[in-house]
């Protein structure tokens, strides 16, 4: 009797120890240097627990990101440069009327410092579908500075452009928008907090506030606020593309910046700065 327990234990010990095997050689082992992987587990050497040859292992558990349902972010910024596309035909009467003997030159920028500086007061993130395509939008500022390099000069009432016979230092027109953006991300790696994924989508921006700033050695710095003629409305196409902690804008708008006489179609590109960000599930 005393024999057939010690063969049905040793059975039992056999069994037991080939299930442990089975399980080991079941999970994802990998071995390099100092670290092993066993599934889900990282052991590390120099840890806390020591084994019988004194190697000190330290296990962690890997954790992949959660993502939140709902992720706000407050007061992010965007530095870039401005530009429009002119399609204008400058030998038509509407040109001329409104820019009179203007030509293509006259509103060539210096394109370093023709800059797009937006503030989004807040900017959300809702998940759509499995955190891989997300609803985005938000509220903001857009500050469109243009610098020209010629000595051209807004007149008002009635708008009119001219070339001015002073030499001006610096010419700007400067148009800001009160912007709403409406965007679908689609986030290709929702596991991690600084993935790679594309945002398209529109915008639309209230011009509240516009003016020519011009600095000479004659009149020094003057301002002329005006909307000269401008679209009330700005409405744009939007994309972006995440690359980690990279994060590149562009904008396109959908028409002439001008009600009349000049059509220069504007476009911004640059890079958005992240800040911290609250998550909610």
């Amino acid at each position: 009797m005393k024999k057939q327990f010690l063969l049905v234990a040793g059975v039992c010990v056999a069994l037991t120890s080939l299930a442990q095997n089975d399980t080991t050689a079941k999970s994802s082992v990998t071995n390099s240097g100092d670290t092993i992987h066993v599934g889900s587990m990282i052991i590390v050497k120099n840890g806390n627990e020591r084994t019988g040859d004194g190697t000190e292992v330290q296990i962690h558990r890997r954790h992949d990101h959660k993502p939140a349902n709902l992720i706000t972010s407050w007061f992010e910024f965007d530095l870039g440069f401005a530009n429009f596309n002119d399609k204008t035909n400058y030998s038509s009467f509407a040109a001329q009327q409104f820019a009179p003997g203007a030509t293509g030159e006259w509103f060539n920028l210096r394109n370093i410092k023709s800059v797009d500086v937006n503030i989004w007061f807040f900017m959300q993130r809702l998940n759509a579908i499995k955190h891989v395509v997300n609803l985005e939008y938000g509220l903001g500022l857009e500050l469109n500075n243009y610098r020209y390099t010629e000595n051209i000069k807004y007149l008002k009432n009635p708008t009119e452009i001219v070339m001015s016979p002073m030499n001006y230092r610096k010419n700007k027109l400067a148009a800001d928008y009160i912007t709403v953006p409406i965007l679908l991300n689609f986030n290709f790696t929702p596991r991690r907090s600084d993935g790679f994924g594309i945002s398209v989508g529109v915008s639309a921006g209230y011009l509240y506030s516009s003016r020519q700033k011009l600095i000479s050695s004659q009149t020094g710095k003057t301002k002329t606020h005006d909307n000269f003629d401008l679209q009330p409305w700005k409405i744009s196409w939007l994309g972006e593309i995440q690359l980690g902690p990279v994060r590149l804008y562009g904008s396109l708008a959908t028409q002439s910046m001008f009600k009349k006489g000049l059509d220069q179609i504007p476009y911004t590109a640059g890079i958005r700065f992240p800040i911290p960000t609250i998550e909610k599930y």
